[in-house]
Protein backbone atom coordinates (compact mmCIF):
# COMPACT_ATOMS: atom_id res chain seq x y z
CA UNK A 1 0.00 0.00 0.00
CA UNK A 2 1.32 3.55 -1.41
CA UNK A 3 1.66 6.00 2.05
CA UNK A 4 2.29 9.25 2.42
CA UNK A 5 6.20 8.82 2.77
CA UNK A 6 6.65 6.69 -0.16
CA UNK A 7 3.71 8.49 -2.75
CA UNK A 8 4.48 11.30 -5.08
CA UNK A 9 1.78 12.66 -4.64
CA UNK A 10 -0.62 12.74 -1.86
CA UNK A 11 -4.05 14.52 -0.94
CA UNK A 12 -6.20 14.17 1.83
CA UNK A 13 -9.68 15.89 1.91
CA UNK A 14 -8.72 18.37 -1.14
CA UNK A 15 -11.44 21.24 -1.49
CA UNK A 16 -11.63 24.15 -3.90
CA UNK A 17 -13.90 26.72 -4.23
CA UNK A 18 -14.54 29.88 -6.02
CA UNK A 19 -16.88 31.67 -4.38
CA UNK A 20 -20.42 29.55 -3.72
CA UNK A 21 -19.28 26.76 -6.76
CA UNK A 22 -17.07 24.19 -5.44
CA UNK A 23 -14.94 22.95 -7.77
CA UNK A 24 -13.29 19.96 -5.84
CA UNK A 25 -15.04 18.18 -3.49
CA UNK A 26 -12.75 16.45 -0.33
CA UNK A 27 -10.29 14.57 -2.96
CA UNK A 28 -8.36 11.76 -1.55
CA UNK A 29 -5.47 10.40 -3.71
CA UNK A 30 -2.18 8.19 -3.47
CA UNK A 31 -0.51 8.28 -6.60
CA UNK A 32 2.85 5.76 -6.03
CA UNK A 33 6.42 6.81 -7.66
CA UNK A 34 7.33 4.91 -10.30
CA UNK A 35 4.14 4.70 -12.40
CA UNK A 36 1.60 6.72 -14.73
CA UNK A 37 -1.48 7.62 -13.23
CA UNK A 38 -4.31 8.80 -15.25
CA UNK A 39 -7.18 11.28 -14.33
CA UNK A 40 -10.21 10.92 -16.81
CA UNK A 41 -13.22 13.26 -16.45
CA UNK A 42 -15.32 15.42 -18.85
CA UNK A 43 -14.04 19.30 -19.09
CA UNK A 44 -15.49 20.94 -15.75
CA UNK A 45 -14.72 17.28 -14.24
CA UNK A 46 -11.80 19.33 -11.78
CA UNK A 47 -8.83 17.94 -13.74
CA UNK A 48 -6.76 20.74 -14.27
CA UNK A 49 -8.28 22.16 -10.87
CA UNK A 50 -6.70 19.20 -8.91
CA UNK A 51 -3.55 19.68 -10.98
CA UNK A 52 -3.23 23.49 -10.29
CA UNK A 53 -3.19 22.57 -6.99
CA UNK A 54 -0.49 20.17 -6.81
CA UNK A 55 1.69 22.87 -8.31
CA UNK A 56 0.57 25.76 -6.11
CA UNK A 57 -0.46 27.52 -9.09
CA UNK A 58 -3.90 28.00 -6.90
CA UNK A 59 -4.01 27.51 -3.27
CA UNK A 60 -6.87 24.97 -1.45
CA UNK A 61 -9.75 25.92 0.06
CA UNK A 62 -9.35 22.83 2.22
CA UNK A 63 -7.58 19.74 2.81
CA UNK A 64 -3.80 18.41 2.76
CA UNK A 65 -1.18 18.13 0.19
CA UNK A 66 2.10 16.81 -0.13
CA UNK A 67 4.18 16.67 -3.75
CA UNK A 68 7.34 14.52 -3.72
CA UNK A 69 7.02 14.77 0.21
CA UNK A 70 6.54 18.43 0.55
CA UNK A 71 3.84 20.82 0.64
CA UNK A 72 3.42 22.99 -2.29
CA UNK A 73 2.96 26.05 -0.61
CA UNK A 74 6.33 26.11 0.98
CA UNK A 75 8.31 24.04 -1.23
CA UNK A 76 9.07 27.03 -3.52
CA UNK A 77 11.30 26.55 -6.58
CA UNK A 78 13.11 24.04 -5.27
CA UNK A 79 10.13 22.05 -5.71
CA UNK A 80 9.28 22.83 -8.49
CA UNK A 81 12.19 22.27 -10.41
CA UNK A 82 11.69 18.49 -9.24
CA UNK A 83 8.44 18.58 -11.70
CA UNK A 84 7.98 19.14 -15.32
CA UNK A 85 4.41 20.69 -15.93
CA UNK A 86 2.21 20.87 -19.75
CA UNK A 87 -0.82 23.08 -18.58
CA UNK A 88 -3.91 22.08 -20.56
CA UNK A 89 -3.99 25.68 -22.44
CA UNK A 90 -0.32 26.40 -23.32
CA UNK A 91 1.03 30.05 -24.03
CA UNK A 92 4.24 30.83 -25.38
CA UNK A 93 6.47 33.56 -26.37
CA UNK A 94 5.80 34.16 -30.04
CA UNK A 95 8.56 36.65 -31.07
CA UNK A 96 11.81 33.80 -30.61
CA UNK A 97 12.81 30.75 -31.79
CA UNK A 98 11.66 27.20 -30.39
CA UNK A 99 15.44 26.83 -29.31
CA UNK A 100 15.60 29.96 -27.72
CA UNK A 101 12.27 29.56 -25.44
CA UNK A 102 13.59 26.29 -24.29
CA UNK A 103 17.16 27.56 -23.16
CA UNK A 104 15.15 29.92 -21.37
CA UNK A 105 13.28 27.81 -19.48
CA UNK A 106 16.26 25.27 -18.75
CA UNK A 107 17.39 28.53 -17.24
CA UNK A 108 14.93 28.48 -14.51
CA UNK A 109 13.87 24.92 -14.49
CA UNK A 110 17.57 23.61 -13.91
CA UNK A 111 20.11 21.35 -15.24
CA UNK A 112 19.25 20.25 -18.74
CA UNK A 113 21.79 17.44 -19.94
CA UNK A 114 23.36 17.83 -23.27
CA UNK A 115 21.70 16.58 -26.26
CA UNK A 116 18.49 15.78 -25.08
CA UNK A 117 16.55 18.65 -26.43
CA UNK A 118 17.76 17.93 -29.94
CA UNK A 119 17.02 14.16 -28.92
CA UNK A 120 13.44 14.97 -28.03
CA UNK A 121 13.07 17.45 -30.91
CA UNK A 122 14.27 14.98 -33.02
CA UNK A 123 12.19 11.95 -31.54
CA UNK A 124 8.72 14.37 -32.09
CA UNK A 125 9.51 16.01 -35.15
CA UNK A 126 10.21 19.83 -34.13
CA UNK A 127 12.32 21.97 -36.04
CA UNK A 128 13.38 24.25 -33.00
CA UNK A 129 15.08 27.13 -35.38
CA UNK A 130 11.31 27.98 -36.54
CA UNK A 131 10.09 31.07 -34.78
CA UNK A 132 7.22 29.73 -31.88
CA UNK A 133 5.04 32.25 -34.11
CA UNK A 134 4.85 30.14 -36.79
CA UNK A 135 4.22 26.88 -35.44
CA UNK A 136 0.98 25.30 -35.67
CA UNK A 137 -1.34 23.99 -32.48
CA UNK A 138 0.60 20.53 -32.85
CA UNK A 139 4.04 21.68 -32.99
CA UNK A 140 3.54 24.03 -29.99
CA UNK A 141 2.38 21.07 -28.12
CA UNK A 142 5.63 19.48 -28.86
CA UNK A 143 7.49 22.28 -27.65
CA UNK A 144 5.82 22.35 -24.54
CA UNK A 145 6.66 18.13 -24.36
CA UNK A 146 10.03 19.03 -24.81
CA UNK A 147 10.31 21.96 -22.00
CA UNK A 148 8.50 19.35 -19.42
CA UNK A 149 10.48 16.74 -20.18
CA UNK A 150 13.86 17.76 -20.89
CA UNK A 151 15.25 18.83 -17.31
CA UNK A 152 14.64 14.90 -16.58
CA UNK A 153 11.69 15.94 -13.85
CA UNK A 154 11.35 13.46 -10.94
CA UNK A 155 7.34 14.18 -11.23
CA UNK A 156 5.33 14.89 -14.58
CA UNK A 157 2.03 16.51 -14.60
CA UNK A 158 0.59 16.66 -18.01
CA UNK A 159 -2.60 18.23 -18.60
CA UNK A 160 -4.17 17.00 -22.13
CA UNK A 161 -0.87 16.21 -23.43
CA UNK A 162 -1.64 14.82 -26.47
CA UNK A 163 -4.22 17.52 -27.95
CA UNK A 164 -3.15 18.43 -31.24
CA UNK A 165 -0.77 15.86 -32.22
CA UNK A 166 -1.06 13.34 -35.17
CA UNK A 167 -1.25 9.45 -34.17
CA UNK A 168 2.32 8.85 -35.08
CA UNK A 169 3.57 11.60 -32.59
CA UNK A 170 1.10 9.94 -29.93
CA UNK A 171 2.80 6.81 -29.86
CA UNK A 172 5.94 8.23 -29.59
CA UNK A 173 5.07 10.56 -26.43
CA UNK A 174 3.80 6.78 -25.19
CA UNK A 175 7.08 5.66 -25.36
CA UNK A 176 8.78 8.53 -23.75
CA UNK A 177 6.11 7.99 -20.78
CA UNK A 178 7.34 4.26 -20.62
CA UNK A 179 11.13 5.57 -20.26
CA UNK A 180 10.20 7.80 -17.29
CA UNK A 181 8.85 4.46 -15.49
CA UNK A 182 11.63 3.14 -16.39
CA UNK A 183 14.45 5.54 -14.52
CA UNK A 184 11.86 5.41 -11.83
CA UNK A 185 10.12 8.92 -12.66
CA UNK A 186 6.25 9.40 -11.68
CA UNK A 187 3.79 10.87 -14.35
CA UNK A 188 0.19 12.35 -13.22
CA UNK A 189 -1.73 12.78 -17.05
CA UNK A 190 -5.11 13.95 -17.35
CA UNK A 191 -7.39 13.26 -20.07
CA UNK A 192 -11.16 13.17 -21.32
CA UNK A 193 -10.06 10.42 -24.06
CA UNK A 194 -9.95 6.95 -22.22
CA UNK A 195 -8.31 5.12 -25.04
CA UNK A 196 -5.25 7.88 -24.39
CA UNK A 197 -4.97 6.62 -20.61
CA UNK A 198 -5.83 3.20 -21.80
CA UNK A 199 -2.53 3.19 -23.27
CA UNK A 200 -0.68 5.45 -20.66
CA UNK A 201 -1.20 4.70 -17.11
CA UNK A 202 -1.12 1.88 -14.37
CA UNK A 203 -3.83 3.36 -12.30
CA UNK A 204 -6.77 6.10 -12.75
CA UNK A 205 -9.55 7.90 -10.94
CA UNK A 206 -12.36 8.77 -12.80
CA UNK A 207 -13.16 12.53 -11.90
CA UNK A 208 -17.16 13.71 -12.11
CA UNK A 209 -18.51 16.79 -11.06
CA UNK A 210 -15.10 17.56 -8.58
CA UNK A 211 -15.52 14.45 -6.86
CA UNK A 212 -13.71 10.42 -7.69
CA UNK A 213 -16.26 8.13 -8.37
CA UNK A 214 -13.65 5.35 -9.04
CA UNK A 215 -10.23 4.70 -8.07
CA UNK A 216 -9.15 1.52 -10.17
CA UNK A 217 -6.06 0.15 -12.09
CA UNK A 218 -6.31 -0.10 -15.86
CA UNK A 219 -6.14 -4.16 -15.29
CA UNK A 220 -9.29 -3.80 -12.80
CA UNK A 221 -11.51 -1.13 -15.19
CA UNK A 222 -10.39 -4.11 -18.04
CA UNK A 223 -11.57 -6.74 -15.67
CA UNK A 224 -15.18 -5.54 -15.01
CA UNK A 225 -15.79 -4.33 -18.27
CA UNK A 226 -18.43 -5.77 -21.06
CA UNK A 227 -17.41 -7.76 -23.87
CA UNK A 228 -19.46 -8.83 -26.60
CA UNK A 229 -19.08 -12.78 -26.79
CA UNK A 230 -20.38 -14.80 -30.33
CA UNK A 231 -20.44 -18.54 -30.01
CA UNK A 232 -21.00 -20.52 -32.74
CA UNK A 233 -21.73 -24.24 -32.13
CA UNK A 234 -24.01 -26.88 -34.36
CA UNK A 235 -27.62 -26.42 -35.08
CA UNK A 236 -28.29 -29.10 -32.92
CA UNK A 237 -26.51 -28.09 -30.45
CA UNK A 238 -27.72 -24.21 -29.97
CA UNK A 239 -30.90 -24.79 -27.72
CA UNK A 240 -28.27 -26.51 -24.86
CA UNK A 241 -25.79 -23.99 -25.36
CA UNK A 242 -28.20 -21.21 -24.77
CA UNK A 243 -29.10 -23.19 -21.55
CA UNK A 244 -25.94 -23.00 -20.45
CA UNK A 245 -25.04 -19.83 -21.21
CA UNK A 246 -28.18 -18.45 -19.32
CA UNK A 247 -26.90 -20.04 -16.14
CA UNK A 248 -23.11 -18.55 -16.26
CA UNK A 249 -23.21 -15.05 -14.08
CA UNK A 250 -22.29 -11.92 -15.92
CA UNK A 251 -23.85 -13.19 -19.25
CA UNK A 252 -27.02 -10.86 -20.75
CA UNK A 253 -28.81 -9.94 -23.95
CA UNK A 254 -28.37 -13.82 -25.31
CA UNK A 255 -29.42 -13.41 -28.91
CA UNK A 256 -29.41 -16.43 -31.62
CA UNK A 257 -28.51 -15.85 -34.99
CA UNK A 258 -28.18 -18.72 -38.00
CA UNK A 259 -24.88 -19.15 -39.33
CA UNK A 260 -23.45 -21.07 -41.89
CA UNK A 261 -25.97 -23.73 -42.87
CA UNK A 262 -25.90 -26.48 -40.31
CA UNK A 263 -24.28 -23.97 -37.59
CA UNK A 264 -26.29 -21.43 -35.40
CA UNK A 265 -24.18 -18.39 -33.67
CA UNK A 266 -25.06 -17.43 -29.66
CA UNK A 267 -23.82 -13.76 -29.17
CA UNK A 268 -24.26 -12.06 -25.50
CA UNK A 269 -22.31 -9.72 -23.58
CA UNK A 270 -19.92 -10.37 -20.38
CA UNK A 271 -19.66 -8.39 -17.60
CA UNK A 272 -17.02 -10.79 -15.46
CA UNK A 273 -13.89 -12.84 -15.80
CA UNK A 274 -13.71 -15.02 -19.33
CA UNK A 275 -12.73 -17.89 -16.87
CA UNK A 276 -15.82 -19.40 -16.30
CA UNK A 277 -17.39 -18.28 -19.42
CA UNK A 278 -14.65 -20.03 -21.17
CA UNK A 279 -15.17 -23.56 -18.47
CA UNK A 280 -18.94 -23.31 -18.75
CA UNK A 281 -18.47 -24.00 -23.25
CA UNK A 282 -16.32 -26.83 -22.23
CA UNK A 283 -19.43 -29.68 -22.63
CA UNK A 284 -20.16 -28.47 -26.28
CA UNK A 285 -18.16 -28.97 -29.23
CA UNK A 286 -17.77 -25.26 -31.01
CA UNK A 287 -17.17 -24.42 -34.18
CA UNK A 288 -16.08 -20.80 -33.60
CA UNK A 289 -15.50 -18.60 -30.74
CA UNK A 290 -15.17 -14.75 -30.61
CA UNK A 291 -14.59 -12.71 -27.52
CA UNK A 292 -14.28 -8.85 -28.21
CA UNK A 293 -11.77 -6.87 -26.32
CA UNK A 294 -13.86 -5.32 -23.33
CA UNK A 295 -15.59 -1.59 -23.84
CA UNK A 296 -13.88 0.17 -21.13
CA UNK A 297 -15.88 3.73 -22.85
CA UNK A 298 -18.89 2.20 -21.69
CA UNK A 299 -17.67 1.23 -18.26
CA UNK A 300 -16.25 4.77 -17.53
CA UNK A 301 -19.27 6.15 -19.16
CA UNK A 302 -21.20 4.50 -16.55
CA UNK A 303 -19.70 6.52 -14.19
CA UNK A 304 -21.32 9.68 -15.73
CA UNK A 305 -24.89 8.67 -16.26
CA UNK A 306 -27.07 10.91 -13.49
CA UNK A 307 -28.39 7.50 -11.85
CA UNK A 308 -25.08 6.66 -10.83
CA UNK A 309 -24.48 9.58 -8.61
CA UNK A 310 -21.49 10.22 -6.94
CA UNK A 311 -20.09 7.48 -4.45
Amino acid sequence: MTTTATAAVTTRGLTKRYGSRTALHGIDLDIARGGVFGVIGPNGAGKTTTMRLLLDIIRPSGGELRVLGEEPRTGGAALRRRIGYLPGELHLASRIRGRELLAHYAHISGPVRAGVVDSLADRLGLDLARPVRSLSKGNKQKLGLIQAFMHEPELLVLDEPTSGLDPLVQQEFLRMLHEVKRRGGTVLLSSHVLSEVQQAADEVAILRAGNIVKLATVAGLREAAVRRVRVIVAEADAPALQATLERVPGVAELRVSGDLPGTVGVEATLDTHVDSFVKALAGHDLVDLTIEEPDLEQSVLAYYDDEAGVQ
